[in-house]
């Protein structure tokens, strides 16, 4: 059976700007700091257009940052982590189940914390699996995130889609490792890189909506 042949099994899907539209947690982030949102907003598109971890964007408000801390911070203060069903991009649910429908594996996997992981957990989604960086001690881009995405879920690697919206953190690495991939274009990075020629040459599908997805895995 040629790779263009291998039936597809399992959908692995990225959590931030892929599951969930983020811009209320980084406007949580720039009220913390103290920054108008707005400008907190401007310089995470520069970072993001450099191609930098958009961690990197609180150093230049508050160089030496510690992002881990801050959490803690926030979490003891009575402002951590929220994972709501209203952070749910619209699609979200529909195609989930849609997928879940047509006999496919669903996942989560994203570079997020042990926290967000139960949150997660909490909304019930129709998939078999969630897992986090936070949990794992391991983050995207490095190969043996995508090593445990290939071990959570069934069938050989080229029989399982890795979806997200962010060229260097989904789509190059998880091709690399040998995952299928599909680029969402929604959040800045979508936007940004749905048409990068690294993008065009490993995404297997680039889509505007999940809702897209169950005809194009099972065709």
């Amino acid at each position: 059976m040629t790779y263009e042949q291998r039936v597809i099994r399992a959908v692995v899907f990225d959590v931030g700007e892929t599951l969930l539209d983020d811009t209320r947690e980084w406007g949580a982030w720039a009220d913390w700091i103290g920054v108008p949102r707005n400008t907190f907003s401007a310089v995470m598109g520069a970072v993001t257009a450099a191609g930098r971890n958009n961690a990197e964007t609180f150093q230049y408000f508050r160089p030496g940052f510690d992002l881990h801390r801050e959490r803690q911070l926030r979490e003891e203060a009575g402002k951590g982590e929220r994972i709501e069903e209203s952070d749910l991009y619209p699609d979200v649910r529909r195609a989930l189940q849609r997928l879940r429908d047509q006999g496919l594996w669903l996942g989560v996997a994203g570079n997020q914390t042990a926290r967000a992981a139960e949150l997660l957990r909490e909304l019930r989604l129709p998939v078999e699996a969630i897992a986090t960086s936070g949990e794992w001690g391991v983050a995207k881009p490095d190969t043996a995130f995508f090593e445990r995405v290939a071990q959570m879920a069934p069938g050989e690697p080229d029989q399982i889609v890795y979806v997200g919206d962010h060229r260097d953190n989904d789509i190059l690495p998880a091709k690399a490792a040998g995952l299928r991939t599909a680029l969402v274009r929604r959040g800045p990075w979508g936007y940004l890189w749905a048409d990068d020629p690294r993008v065009v040459g490993a995404a297997d599908w680039r889509v505007d909506s999940l809702d897209e997805l169950p005809e194009l895995l099972t065709a």
